[in-house]
This record gives C-alpha cells, structure tokens and sequence, in this order.
C-alpha cells in the first residue's frame, strides 16, 4: 500500500491557514506509508501534468492531528513521487493539538 490509509474529507478542525502561513512552515521527509489521505479521487489529467504546482506550493501540506499525518494538498505530488519509486516526499506539517478559532 502506497499511504497508510484513504480517508474522504478532514477529520481534524479547521486551522484556516493562508498559502502564506503554509510557506513559513520548513518541509521535511515524510514516508509516504505515514500518510493519510484526505481525498479519494484525483483528476488523471493533474497527475500527469508537467506544471501541475506552477500555481501553487512545491510541497504538499500535512496536518499532523491526533496521531495522524493527513495529506491535505499535494495527494498528485505523492502519488507522483509513489510511481516514481520514491517511498518519501518532503512536506510542510502543520501540528494541531486542539481546535483553532
């Protein structure tokens, strides 16, 4: 199996973190057989794309919540680093240890 687990949708609260405040967080390894998806399904055509961050993060964003590293942006990076034969990636980790109001 190429993640721990595939989950549909976020089981951890809210943290409404700007693009912003995602770029202050330093990336750092992370096997991708530790991480939990937050999506389902992904759109082939995103996967394959050459420029598929040109507007975004070059690294994923995890939220480590209750034990747990969930892949919140960047499952089309992961994979892509899975077919790759890569068994880690580097990601920005948010922590949360109770809700953010």
């Amino acid at each position: 199996m190429i993640f721990r687990a595939v989950r549909d949708g976020r089981p951890y609260p809210e943290h409404n973190l700007t693009l912003k405040q995602w770029a202050e967080i330093p990336p750092r390894p992370l096997r991708l057989d530790q991480l939990i998806t937050t999506k389902r399904e992904l759109a082939l055509d995103k996967l394959l794309a050459e420029d598929s961050t040109f507007y975004g993060d070059l690294f994923p964003h995890v939220v480590q919540w209750n034990g747990g590293l969930y892949l919140e942006d960047g499952l089309h990076r992961a994979l892509r680093a899975a077919l790759q034969q890569r068994n880690q990636i580097h990601a920005r980790v948010l922590v949360l240890s109770e809700p953010v109001e």
